[in-house]
């Protein structure tokens, strides 16, 4: 039985060998930056497997899709306390997000997001994607803190959108991991699509995206051991999942496995996981940028007994 939102359709005649998000805009009235995102988000597949969109379609394959509740709403401006401003320039805004705040408004998030904050402060932001997402070029998740880039020209949003999907932005991220990665220092190739029991999480499952996720250990405690975190690809909770795959989940990430006590011992009430630095070419000139951001007081005092007890 399929859920509100879920929709299975056969590719029609008329559609014979069409574009992926090309032949999802036409079934669903969608534009085809949305198309393309449900199929980034994993939120399409085709005869049961998960598929780009530049994928072709024969007529008669079923298609499989997830469409979340429609959210037309505009963004009302409303202050976000401990949102702060990096950097601004007439093309991007930098942010060091706190938890608890989602990058834009979604269906069934109540809380405080990044654009209600930046409309409050008087920040104009880019008019491309839909209305509920305008300027928005990457996510964090609501329970991740640290750095994001919003666009505030449809340049730099144009800009920034390829360079997020040809791979040309570095994004660095700390963790704290449940025990002690062996080895030390790896990487995680496995692909990630959305977990069969469709409850919202992710999973490594075959045939899912592709999924890369390079890990250094930079300082090991007792139960636990502070990662360094470079991702080559963007995928939904990519560096939850892949840590909770190798055995290692992100300490507090209940989600993904994680052990309470140890969170509550801690103090913590998300995942320890903290987007650290942010690099990328300038949408304006490319000249290269590069922004850092500190720990969240959550995550540095839950460090802070780690190594009271070593």
């Amino acid at each position: 039985m399929t859920s509100p939102g879920q929709r299975r359709v056969p590719v029609p005649e008329g559609l014979d060998g069409e574009r992926l998000d090309s032949a999802l805009a036409r079934l669903f009235g969608l534009s085809r930056a949305r198309a393309a995102e449900l199929i980034g988000d994993g939120s399409v597949l085709v005869n049961g497997r998960p598929a780009t969109k530049s994928d072709r379609v024969p007529a008669g394959e079923w298609l499989d899709v997830t469409l979340p509740p429609p959210v037309t709403a505009q963004p009302r401006p409303e202050p976000v306390p401990g949102l702060v401003v990096v950097y601004e320039d007439d093309d991007i805004v930098v942010v060091d997000k706190p938890p608890g705040v989602a990058a834009h408004p979604t269906p069934g998030w109540n809380g405080p997001t990044v654009l209600q904050g930046l409309l409050a402060a008087g920040h104009t932001i880019a008019t491309s994607g839909a209305a509920e997402r305008q300027g928005i070029v990457h996510r964090l998740d609501a329970t991740t803190s640290g750095l994001m880039v919003l666009a505030k020209s449809e340049r730099a949003y144009s800009a920034l959108k390829r360079a997020f999907r040809d791979r040309e932005v570095d994004k660095t991220y700390h963790a704290l991991v449940q025990g002690h990665p062996d080895p030390l220092r790896g990487t995680v190739d496995a692909p990630i699509a959305r977990h069969p029991s469709g409850d919202g999480r992710f999973a490594v499952v075959a045939g899912g995206r592709e999924s890369v996720t390079h890990y250094d250990t930079l300082e090991a405690f007792r139960a636990a051991s502070l990662v360094e975190i470079l991702l080559e690809t963007g995928r939904t909770h990519q560096i939850r999942v892949h840590m909770a795959a190798i055995r290692h989940p992100c300490v507090g990430d209940r989600m993904y496995g994680a052990d309470p006590v140890l969170a509550a011992r801690l103090g913590l009430t998300r995942q320890w996981l903290h987007a650290v630095r942010l690099g990328f070419a300038h949408p304006a000139d490319g000249h290269r940028v590069e922004f850092t951001s500190e720990y969240s007081p959550d995550l540095s005092r839950a460090l802070d007994l780690l190594r009271d007890e070593s």
